[in-house]
């Protein structure tokens, strides 16, 4: 929304940032020779100059945005208010607000070196083929096989049909017996004369559910990145960026370190299976350093280092190095499948490879889980396999249809990749024996006694049942280099894993910088700011590369893949699940902002998606699903807690709102209650920060629990009070939020005080959340402010009264208003911010203040009481009691707001003390009823006090002290004649009246003994609440109520009136 500026009524739109260039400025001359700034497409458009502008996408932009100039549309005012010509129109923004916080989206971010021409990257070289880069890895190579050794790759079900002769029935037997029948030839067997028909139903296997669970968790993560993909442009940052930006910086602050830390160790992962497959060829040729786990360590740090090397000397060459490393990548995988068509040589045989035989396929068929390995255990390591699917989302803004090829090419890649892995699976499945030994001399005659486990290789012509008593070194159990066997050219399949795993390393290695260098920059985390900074042309994350480093290379020292494999299983599934839920949170949220391009997607399949993720990490792991769970919610409550200052627009706001709509309309159904009766506060404290501790006492009244609205009226021309309300709006809501008042602020722009305040009054609140108390501060200068002044302020009251508000007042002796120290500290800093940049070598300058106490002693010492009485209510109270003298029955709002407060944690040690009024003769019987009405209302309290002297008449003194203040205020007509007096009460009907004094004397008087009898009894009280006097409308003049409202609690400690609208806030009822 646009704004105005205070100071100097310049237009402005704060929408945008000031810090870059003007728009573009077109000029023209037009026939009657006048010569403006304007838009040619506007001319052509409309025919004549005009300052409205046709829709253009540079209205749109960020600031900064780096896809495009951003230009600035007149504002509103602009062109609704009357027309100066000037010679210049400013569109210039507003600076404040701009200062390169987190606020600003990446999309704000100022390229450091903007190249015009850039290249583009369509689908296929921009998502498909990284994605499938990222996806094929060290997986395909050196574990595929292992997995469906260990899972097999399909499972027979057995449905025997029991039919009974005479009755029909239906007979399940136990699954082991049913497996028992499997080698039965006859399709129906006769027992007993009862039918056995045997029914088989052939159910996906272990290694294929393996395969099919990812590519399902990965699919439905790709649905939901899809349509938060093509919701709006999408920066560097990887999952962080679509968590934050759609869930907010909860979330996206929680799993943008998890997300980077997966990145880094996936790193180790993969450099940890090249490794393996370096000390692999170092075994056959008996090269060995020292043992195989330190070969691994050492290799692989050795690579990373290498990795880290071209990482930070430039990635320029990736983009065209990639379609060589998918060729390498394709040539392995085609030579796998050539391999299994040619002939098995006796080497080969012995190391269990015997071409295609549906024996040996057979025999892989059931699974056979060894060494305490389980499905799940084997699906953790498989996973990783799948991970990668974010590679072409990551880099959209090289897209040239990000819209269109994240979809497309993440989606296929899915597809192929899976496709891949299950064909490959399939062939080594069909062609390789579980277990072999390896050597060429246990060949026997086919066709020999066989039996056990290594049965199927026996009939081939080798005896490989010593792999029943030792473990062997072969076959898809033993063997992590099985591809390298069973391929045409072994080489090749050693080139492409280097290809896979280098690649995949070298990809993670600068996305995991990358994704931290994002989540650095937002500010979120401030202690990581460091790692922000960029270095180069490209902004390379220099400091994020060496964080990578040292964390690849820690892990790398435990050189166990199988241990690797489901810690990054779990991190990358968490990261999966928010993506899931971000599609889901969003889609229900229904916010209009919400439009994603993509639309194949479904919020509820995007949930069963986040929750899948969340299941399967228990499973893969519980202890490691706890342990991210946990360090997920600890950092969000860290994020919660810090509230960084950003606002990206998330779907949590869009469906808070919608709750809060939701609540609200629930509300307006129930009638109020009185049990359900809180104080709803509406306080005139001007701007937020004028009167600290009206707002403070508000807020101590409302808390969280309650209502909390901060007013202000702004009085004067509607044209500058609009500016000046336009101008401090967001200002005050944002300095309640960062001085931590649960309050809302609202202004409105009058000709008078008391029109504004009769319009807050009216309109304030939504539905049942309206505000039904009015608070405000005493009116100390009401003798000196002028007539208007002090009939505006008693209106009000009587205003509030009408409305059937209850009204509390406060008054404390230093005042409330701390405006002028406001402006006094800001002319301060403005002033000190002057000489710095005057006295650069640090020279110490006097300052305002120290001026002003040279000059005023007297004033800045007021000034110094005011700001310590202004804080009071902030602090801790002192312990005391809190004197509430309930002289009338207001329906219990004179008890229970100083009841609320002593529930607060600021006001814990201060006591209630109740004091009423009684008769002298009454006094015991008025003390017993009151302390059973208060023990009805479970209100405890230390002392009950009934006053029964308030009926006598007060000093002399007080009098004295009455008609001195109330003189100025005085008609005196009683002196006159008839006529006389009539025509001085019509030409001043605001003064008070002799008549009125004399009618009003005992209540005037009352007013005066009451503050008698609480100087005796409440000096020394934290906080006085007394019930305040009504002014009858129309009876009783201003001047003499205020009169009042000032004698009652002159010289006293900070004191409160308060009078309930005479309906009931406290019951004794369940």
């Amino acid at each position: 929304m646009e704004r105005f500026k205070s100071n100097g009524g310049e237009h402005v739109n704060s929408a945008y940032d000031s810090t870059l260039d003007e728009p573009p400025i077109y000029e023209t001359t037009f026939s009657n020779g006048e010569h403006r700034t304007v838009r040619p497409s506007v001319v052509s458009a409309f025919g004549h100059d005009t300052l409205d502008r046709v829709p253009n996408i540079d209205f749109y932009r960020n600031a900064g945005s780096v896809s495009g100039h951003r230009a600035v549309r007149p504002s509103l005012q602009e062109l609704h208010d009357v027309f100066q010509k000037v010679s210049s129109c400013s569109m210039e923004d507003d600076v404040e607000g701009s200062d390169g916080t987190p606020s600003d989206d990446l999309e704000s971010a100022v390229p450091i070196d903007s190249k015009k021409g850039a290249v583009k990257f369509g689908w296929i070289r921009g998502v498909l083929v990284r994605c499938m880069l990222n996806i094929w890895g060290v997986m395909l190579f050196i574990r595929l096989s292992w997995v469906f050794g260990q899972a097999g790759w399909g499972e027979t079900l057995t449905l025997i049909e029991f039919l009974k002769a005479a009755m029909g029935r239906r007979v399940s037997f136990h699954y082991q017996n049913i497996r028992d029948h499997l080698n039965v030839t006859a399709e129906q067997v006769v027992v007993e004369n009862n039918s056995f028909k045997l029914l088989h139903v052939c159910i996906s296997g272990l290694g294929i559910v393996v395969i099919a669970l990812s590519c399902v968790v990965t699919t439905i993560t790709g649905l939901s990145m899809s349509a938060i993909c093509t919701n709006g442009v999408v920066r560097g940052g990887g999952a962080y960026y679509l968590i934050s930006r759609s869930l907010g910086p909860e979330f996206g602050g929680s799993i943008g370190l998890i997300f980077a830390f997966a990145n880094a160790v996936a790193v180790a992962m993969y450099v940890v299976g090249f490794a393996e497959t370096v000390v692999e060829l170092l075994k056959d040729h008996s090269a060995l350093m020292v043992d195989e786990i330190n070969d691994i360590r050492i290799i692989g740090c050795i690579t990373v280092v290498l990795l880290l090397g071209i990482s930070v000397a430039g990635m320029e060459w990736e983009a065209k190095a990639q379609i060589v490393l998918l060729i390498i990548l394709l040539v392995a995988i085609v030579n796998v499948f050539v391999g299994t068509f040619i002939p098995a040589t006796e080497d080969k045989k012995s190391k269990g490879f015997f071409n295609y035989n549906s024996k040996i396929f057979l025999e892989n068929f059931m699974p056979d889980f060894r060494e305490k390995e389980t499905f799940f255990s084997v699906f953790a390591i498989f996973f990783p396999a799948a991970t990668g699917i974010l590679a072409g989302a990551n880099i959209s803004g090289d897209l040239r249809d990000p819209q269109a090829a994240i979809p497309k090419g993440t989606l296929l890649a899915i597809v192929i990749t899976g496709i891949t892995y299950l064909a490959v699976a399939l062939c080594v499945s069909a062609t390789v024996v579980r277990d072999a030994t390896g050597n060429i001399t246990n060949a026997i005659v086919p066709g020999g006694f066989c039996n056990g486990s290594t049965a199927v290789a026996c009939e081939l012509g080798y005896d490989f049942s010593s792999c029943e008593v030792e473990k062997c070194k072969f076959g898809l159990m033993n063997n992590f280099q099985v591809m390298t066997m069973v391929s045409g050219f072994g080489p090749l399949i050693i080139a492409g894993t280097f290809s896979a795993t280098l690649s995949s390393a070298l990809a993670s290695l600068v996305s995991a910088p990358k994704v931290f260098q994002a989540l650095c920059k937002d500010n979120i985390y401030k202690a990581l700011y460091f790692f922000a900074k960029g270095h180069g042309k490209n902004n390379e994350p220099i400091r994020g590369y060496i964080l990578t480093f040292i964390i690849s290379v820690a892990f790398i020292l435990i050189g166990n893949l199988n241990t690797i494999a489901p810690i990054i299983s779990n991190f990358f599934l968490a990261s999966y699940a928010l993506i899931n839920f971000s599609c889901f949170h969003a889609s229900y949220a229904k916010s209009p902002g919400w439009r994603p391009a993509y639309k194949y997607y479904n919020m509820w399949l995007s949930l069963v998606g986040a929750v899948l993720c969340c299941a399967v990490m228990f499973v893969i792991n519980w202890w490691a699903a706890l342990l991210t769970y946990g360090i997920e919610i600890l950092l969000y409550i860290y994020v919660t807690v810090k509230k960084p200052d950003v606002n990206w627009g998330s779907s949590t706001q869009a469906v808070t709102f919608v709750s809060a709509v939701s609540n609200a309309l629930s509300l307006s159904g129930v009638d109020d209650h009185v049990k359900n009766f809180r104080p709803q506060i509406l306080a005139l404290t001007g701007s937020a920060r004028t009167r600290p501790a009206l707002l403070d006492l508000a807020h101590s009244f409302s808390k969280n629990y309650g209502l909390c609205l901060t007013c202000e009226v702004f009085v004067g021309p509607r044209s500058e009070a609009l500016q000046e309300m336009n101008a401090g709006m967001e200002k005050n809501q944002q300095w309640l939020r960062k001085t931590k008042r649960k309050a809302f602020y609202a202004a409105v722009a009058c000709d008078s005080f008391r029109e504004g305040t009769e319009s807050l009054l009216q309109a304030s609140g939504l539905g049942r959340m309206r505000p039904n108390t009015l608070m405000m501060g005493f009116k100390r200068n009401w003798r000196t402010a002028g007539t208007e002044s002090v009939q505006n302020y008693v209106g009000i009251l009587h205003d509030a009264f009408d409305f059937e508000y209850g009204t509390v007042i406060l008054r404390m002796n230093q005042g409330l208003d701390v405006s002028h120290i406001v402006e006094m500290l800001k002319a301060a800093k403005e002033q000190q911010a002057l000489e710095k940049e005057m006295m650069p070598n640090g020279g110490k300058s006097r300052g305002l203040f120290r001026k002003s106490r040279k000059s005023s002693q007297q004033v800045a010492k007021m000034n110094e009481r005011l700001l310590e009485a202004s804080s009071q209510f902030k602090k801790k109270q002192p312990k005391g009691t809190i004197d509430v003298w309930w002289l009338f029955d207001d329906g219990g709002l004179t008890l229970l707001l100083p009841y609320i407060l002593t529930t607060r944690k600021k006001w814990k040690d201060s006591n209630l003390r109740i004091f009423i009024a009684g008769q002298p003769e009454r006094s015991e019987l008025d003390k017993q009823e009151m302390k059973s009405l208060l023990q009805k209302f479970r209100i405890n309290c230390t002392d009950i006090t009934v006053i029964d002297d308030i009926h006598l008449r007060p000093s002399s003194d007080s009098l004295r002290n009455l008609e001195d203040m109330i003189e100025p205020f005085r008609l005196h007509e009683g002196s006159k004649d008839t006529a006389q007096a009539e025509a001085m009460q019509k030409e001043q009907p605001w003064k008070i009246t002799d008549k009125e004094l004399s009618e009003f004397e005992e209540k005037t008087n009352l007013q005066l003994r009451l503050n008698e009898v609480l100087q005796q009894n409440s000096k020394s009280a934290n906080l006085i609440i007394v019930s305040m006097p009504i002014a009858r409308k129309e009876s009783i003049s201003d001047f003499l109520y205020m009169a009042w409202l000032d004698v009652l609690t002159k010289d006293l400690p900070p004191t409160l009136l308060i009078r309930g609208n005479h309906k009931s806030v406290l019951t004794f009822y369940s």
